[in-house]
This record gives structure tokens, C-alpha cells and sequence, in this order.
């Protein structure tokens, strides 16, 4: 960027959906920061050369989105503790040729889940389909705030059965793997207070809702990650009068903190949160 302007950016494949960079530029109008944050579809075989290209070209802080936040680890010279024990990234910040990588997924995971659909996971029994990036921080999250235990279910059932035994590992939190489409799916998500989606099911038109909807009742509350449509899950969930809610405020409160490690500024919150409601209802 001209001027003395600084560029932040998104890498993720696909990006096109992406609110962040609405979200991002609004705060630098209002902060009056010369920046400009941009969306980059990088395909993970060119991961590498993006990262390296954060340097070269000056970029001064990404974020990292699906599929890349596990991958990413390996480019960066250092982690924050959170990132460090999820094993996920999603905010990298560039400072002196140097790479930090944090995940503040979980704070607008949890600050989402308290203020929109007021739950507190301490002692509760939560099913999450997805053992990615995003499955990461939301099991590490709920585990570290005292969930009960966690069910994880995954396509790849050997990924699902790693996450399980790293979260019981490293957090003490009973976590079980459970195939995708086991007979056993019902009765445990009818023994659970919150279902969470941490996949990438939903974002295209004509998604299923990745769970049979006669599994929602009326003890359950629904969180899902994806943000860029009112998903089939979200529907089902509203329509039988379930709380339930997306990932446009878990965006919203993850990327102020995103915001805030790049700028060392308190983030406009009221502009963000505005910037990304108008972004949603005009795509």
C-alpha cells in the first residue's frame, strides 16, 4: 500500500466468503490507521511461499482460516500459549522479520457462547462434529472451562481419536471419538447440552445439516462455525424453537482480538460488529 499504508490479509482456501476483511477495513477507517486487510486464496500446496511472502513483501499480520491453522505452525518462529497447546493458528503478526501466531478462536468461541446463547459448558455434555483447526480451539476451550465431557466426531475417524486423546491428555476432560454416522449418534447428542459444528458443512448452498434434526430437543443449545449462511442446522434448531446461534459474532470477537495484537489498539467493537452486519445481508 502506498503512502506508508501497512497490508494485513487473510490466507484460506476458499476465502471469497469471507466477512473479515469488511470487518478489518472498517476499523482502520475509524482508528484513522493507514492499512488495508486483504483476502488471499492460497491452496495448501503453496502455504509455504504465502508465509514466506509475509516477510518479503512486508505484510504486517494475517489471519489464518480453513484449512491451514494446523499446517501453518510449522512456517512460524514462535507461538503463544494458546495456539502452542490447541496446535492451531488463526492470527499471525509479523514484527522485526520475525512470525508470532496466536489462536483467538477460542476467546470469540467462548465470549460468543456466554453472551449469545448464555451457556456455561462447567459440567455440561457437548457433542462437536469436526476435529480440525476450528474443532481444536472450541474443544480446548470448553475443556479448559470445565465441560463435563466431550464427544468428538469426525469423517476421518482416526483424526477425531487423536484430538480425543490429546484433549484428555493435556486438559483431564473425559473426551470420546465417535464415528460420523454411528447408530449411537441419536442418543448421545440427545444426552448432550450443546451441539457444536466445527466443519465446514453448511457454507455451500444445499449443505445437509450434518445431523439428523430429530436429534434436536429442547434440552440442547446449537453453535455453529459457520457464518456465511444461515446454515440447514441453524434452521432445523430455530424452528423447534432451540437456541441457537452462527460464527458471525465468534468472527466478531476474534478478529477484535486479532485487531488489537496487530495495532496495540482497543477495537472499534460497535463499528466492526456494524461493518460485518452489512456485509452479511449485501452478499
Amino acid at each position: 500500500m502506498s503512502m506508508g499504508g501497512k497490508i494485513y490479509g487473510i490466507f484460506g482456501c476458499p476465502v471469497a466468503h469471507s466477512l473479515s476483511p469488511a470487518m478489518h477495513n472498517a476499523a482502520f477507517k475509524k482508528m484513522s490507521i493507514k492499512a488495508v486487510y486483504v483476502p488471499f486464496e492460497v491452496k495448501p500446496k503453496f502455504l509455504g511461499k504465502a508465509i514466506e511472502s509475509i516477510k518479503a513483501l512486508g505484510v504486517c499480520g494475517v489471519n489464518i482460516t480453513i484449512p491451514h491453522k494446523e499446517a501453518v505452525i510449522r512456517y512460524l518462529d514462535s507461538l503463544s500459549r494458546e495456539a502452542k497447546l490447541i496446535g492451531a493458528v488463526n492470527t499471525v503478526v509479523s514484527n522485526k522479520n520475525r512470525l508470532f501466531g496466536y489462536n483467538t478462536d477460542v476467546f470469540g468461541f467462548l465470549k460468543s457462547l456466554r453472551q449469545d446463547i448464555g451457556f456455561n459448558p462447567r459440567n455440561r455434555t457437548i457433542f462437536i462434529l469436526g476435529a480440525g483447526g476450528a474443532a481444536k480451539a472450541v474443544c480446548f476451550g470448553l475443556a479448559l472451562e470445565g465441560a463435563k465431557r466431550i464427544i468428538l466426531s469426525d469423517l476421518i475417524d482416526e483424526k477425531a481419536l487423536e484430538l480425543a486423546c490429546e484433549i484428555e491428555l493435556k486438559t483431564g476432560c473425559e473426551c470420546i471419538a465417535m464415528p460420523m454416522h454411528s447408530p449411537g449418534m441419536g442418543e448421545i447428542i440427545l444426552n448432550s447440552q450443546l451441539l457444536v459444528n466445527a466443519t465446514p458443512c453448511g457454507m455451500k448452498s444445499g449443505d445437509p445439516a450434518g445431523v439428523n434434526p430429530a436429534f434436536l430437543h429442547k434440552g440442547l443449545s446449537v453453535f455453529d462455525l459457520v457464518y456465511n449462511r444461515k446454515t440447514q442446522l441453524i434452521k432445523s434448531a430455530r424452528k423447534k424453537k432451540i437456541k441457537a446461534v452462527d460464527g458471525l459474532n465468534m468472527l466478531l470477537y476474534q478478529g477484535a482480538k486479532a485487531f488489537e495484537l496487530w495495532t496495540g489498539k482497543r477495537a472499534p467493537l460497535g463499528v466492526m460488529r456494524k461493518a460485518l452486519r452489512n456485509a452479511d445481508k449485501h452478499r
